[in-house]
């Protein structure tokens, strides 16, 4: 998979890192079980810090889209796939509406909590 980041976008270097990591998920084009390229390999490659790649990787190990093996590196969960995906981009718009109503992550936890019993 080819990676491509823009400076001059507004979202951040890592958060492009992602979104393309998402989407090759998505497409097909990263399979699960597939390692991604070392944070040090990627970071040399696209001439960002190694931490913005570490921080991208963070972020979709946080989401369940990959796991990361101490001294193995990062790979692509074998449950990841679009539905995944699509429940994390909705659930990041609830939290972002969430937070501009003024309600925090335990708020929309309570809240979904209260639905789901429903």
């Amino acid at each position: 998979m080819l990676f491509r980041v823009d400076a001059a976008s507004a979202l951040s270097l890592a958060e492009q890192i992602a979104i393309q990591v998402r989407a090759g998920v998505v497409e097909g084009s990263l399979a699960p079980g597939e390692r991604l390229p070392p944070a040090r390999d990627l970071a040399t490659a696209l001439q960002v810090n190694m931490h913005t790649v570490l921080r991208a990787y963070k972020q979709l190990r946080d989401e369940g889209v990959i796991e990361m093996r101490q001294g193995r590196g990062a790979f692509v969960r074998h449950d990841a796939g679009p539905g995944l995906i699509r429940l994390t981009e909705l659930a990041e718009q609830l939290l972002e509406e969430a937070r501009k109503l003024g309600m925090s992550r335990q708020d929309v936890a309570r809240l979904i909590g209260g639905v789901a019993k429903s």
